[in-house]
């Protein structure tokens, strides 16, 4: 299987503060890798790595194409203070392709209002955002990474704190979008969603534990280590 993304020795972090440390990995292209790990394991500074909005101090991250990256953050607080709605929040999506000034076409909205449909908020499109309910503001920020039509989509906890129906729901879409020919890579503290990766890459306090299947990697062992577990009779 091709990579889509290799890091390479890659340290990062924030103001006197080092999260990743020779941090060493890849992601396969046209499948979804799960990035797992306890809290302040370094997931979410990995997705900003590999998104370019954090800065490796070392190391080297490379991307195989020059295809756009879409970058779905947790939960935005941006939304209780913006009046934005639903259908404003997710046409964000195509400013990287139309730019900020220019007026969206037919093109853009009909890709707007599909990426709604398939996050099941199209009704919801004249909403403001900050009205809506936890499960569905995280929907309309998935639709938001959908309608960039990126190669590679990142996630960062998308089902955390979600009904079991949404956390279906937006499993099915990032299958669908595999199939596609997209590369889809999500933080996640659900090991059953990680079980259904195509790839893993198990995080330790910044490094890496283990990568590869997820079925060989997530063993009852690597669990009880990864968060200090008491081990098994």
């Amino acid at each position: 299987m091709q990579w889509q993304v290799r890091l390479d020795g890659v340290a990062a972090g924030y103001a006197n503060r080092v999260v990743l440390e020779r941090f060493t990995a890849h992601v396969p292209e046209f499948t979804t890798t799960a990035v797992v790990g306890p809290n302040g394991s370094g997931k979410s500074t990995l997705l900003g790595v590999v998104a370019g909005v954090i800065r490796a101090t070392a190391g080297r991250v490379e991307h195989r194409t020059d295809g756009r990256v879409a970058y779905v953050a947790q939960r935005s607080k941006a939304s209780d203070v913006l009046p934005m709605t639903v259908r404003d929040a997710v046409a964000m999506g195509r400013w990287g392709r139309r730019g900020l000034w220019r007026r969206l076409s037919r093109q853009d909205w009909a890709v707007v209002e599909a990426s709604m449909d398939r996050l099941g908020i199209g009704s919801l499109a004249h909403c403001q955002l900050g009205e809506l309910s936890g499960g569905q503001r995280q929907r309309a920020l998935v639709a938001q990474g959908l309608a960039q039509e990126a190669d590679l989509l990142l996630l960062d906890e998308p089902t955390a704190g979600l009904d079991t129906a949404a956390q279906q729901l937006i499993a099915d879409v990032l299958a669908e979008v595999t199939r596609d020919g997209v590369t889809v890579v999500q933080a996640t503290h659900d090991l059953g969603v990680a079980r259904s990766a195509g790839h893993l890459l198990l995080l330790r306090e910044g490094r890496l534990r283990a990568e590869g299947d997820p079925c060989e990697v997530l063993t009852d062992d690597a669990i009880d280590e990864v968060w200090q577990l008491p081990r098994r009779a």
